[in-house]
């Protein structure tokens, strides 16, 4: 793991541990003296936790967003982008447990793949392909809250490949 990594985690877990009012006051001044980059090690972490979730994470993730929100409940003051943070964050790990919960541990081996289009438009068919299942119901969690009218979401297991190579 990098440096920035190790910070992220580190950052991730102290938040996750904050266990009285006064930790959490401490955190919140902590990560306020810091600013944009105490944040952004917050989010990231908060992030890669919902990036790696198992179905028994997800509760304890959504108690982190919440416990996020109550101490940083005016992110756009870190950063204009982070306005609906927590709203996208919420949305992301509602689409996360949806995914864990529609498809059985047991089935989840094998190949994955993410598709998105829109067929009443123009465009190209943006497609995922060759992904272990936790990093496609991580792409289906994260693309699913920002669809437009009429765009679609698969989150589809491989059953069979032909596969070419041109030489």
């Amino acid at each position: 793991m990098g440096v920035f990594t190790d910070m992220v985690n580190q950052a991730y877990t102290e938040f996750k541990s904050l266990s009285s009012s006064e930790a959490e006051a401490a955190f919140q001044n902590e990560v306020q003296s810091e600013g944009y980059s105490g944040f952004r090690r917050l989010l990231d972490g908060l992030t890669e936790a919902i990036k790696t979730a198992l179905d028994a994470d997800i509760a304890e993730i959504e108690s982190a967003i919440s416990k996020g929100r109550s101490l940083f409940p005016e992110p756009v003051q870190f950063s204009p982008s982070w306005e609906y943070v927590w709203a996208e964050l919420e949305a992301t790990i509602g689409a996360k447990k949806h995914a864990l919960t529609a498809i059985a541990p047991a089935d989840r081996t094998g190949e994955w793949q993410v598709i998105m289009d829109n067929p009443n438009v123009v465009q190209e068919v943006v497609c995922y392909p060759g992904l272990d299942f936790l990093d496609a119901a991580y792409l289906y969690a994260y693309f699913r809250p920002q669809l437009e009218k009429s765009e679609y979401i698969r989150l589809q297991k491989i059953q069979t490949l032909i596969q070419d190579v041109g030489s």
